[in-house]
């Protein structure tokens, strides 16, 4: 269920690409979030009355096995092809709003500049999409070569997303006693009940994929240290580059002088 609706707040990455944001983004933020709902709705509606529920607990491929049901192995091949195009053009999706992500790391630290070097020609962060393609494409090398390296890196980047999401969450405590001035287009409704709602949702999935994640392996090694892993390698950079940055600025300063 979280994997059918994961993806729709990616749309905030492009925020400063879109005119009139402010506003707009809280309409396809609205609106995409009520037609994943209603079409998601719909679905289970439609798997129930087609497998019922022990057949959906039983299915591995449960849209392909409900239109072969229904239509026939013509219609089952049909909607495996529609699904292997979904998961395509959702990878080319992703690798696009996750650039912006690198793009914004790149003009925030001068270690990463690279990154943040916008193609006037294409309107695009190039070297962004570059890096994050090459991420990407790493990734299905992987998955590919362990066997069930898709299912398993899905299981173990889990806590990640929900520690990030958590942390999200918290941040807009810290910046309204931080910065109370500062002018907030849009205010959170019934703050800050929403919000509290919405970090102890965060914390609970936190907990609750980390004791699945647990028991889970990725090659072998058991999957949660895989994510801890990562988490660390990250934080160090964090550090790396926060303690080189300054020493750059400093330098970029005497340079210009």
């Amino acid at each position: 269920m979280l994997l059918t609706f994961g993806g729709w707040n990616e749309a905030a990455y492009i925020s400063a690409e879109m005119k009139g944001s402010h506003r707009n983004m809280v309409k396809a933020l609205t609106f995409s979030i009520l037609i994943i709902t209603t079409l998601y709705i719909l679905m289970t509606w439609a798997y129930w009355q087609g497998l019922g529920f022990h057949g959906m607990m039983r299915s591995h491929a449960i849209a392909a096995d409900l239109m072969q049901i229904a239509f026939g192995p013509a219609a089952q091949k049909i909607i495996s092809l529609m699904i292997a195009i979904s998961a395509l053009t959702s990878i080319n999706a992703t690798i696009i709003v996750g650039a912006r992500t690198s793009y914004a790391m790149g003009r925030d630290w001068p270690l990463l500049h690279k990154l943040g070097i916008w193609d006037t020609a294409r309107d695009t962060p190039a070297n962004a999409l570059w890096v994050q393609c090459i991420a990407s494409l790493l990734l299905v090398v992987l998955g590919g070569w362990i066997g069930s390296g898709f299912k398993s890196m899905v299981e173990f980047t889990a806590p990640v997303f929900w520690i990030f999401f958590l942390l999200a969450g918290i941040s807009l405590f810290v910046l309204r006693i931080r910065e109370p001035q500062t002018p907030r287009p849009f205010k959170v409704p019934l703050y800050p009940l929403v919000p509290l709602i919405f970090c102890a949702t965060c914390t609970y999935m936190l907990w609750s994929s980390l004791s699945y994640v647990y028991d889970q392996s990725l090659g072998g090694i058991n999957a949660a240290w895989i994510g801890v892993a990562v988490l660390l390698i990250g934080v160090m950079l964090l550090l790396l580059i926060n303690r080189i940055a300054p020493d750059q600025k400093q330098a970029d300063t005497v340079t210009s002088d």
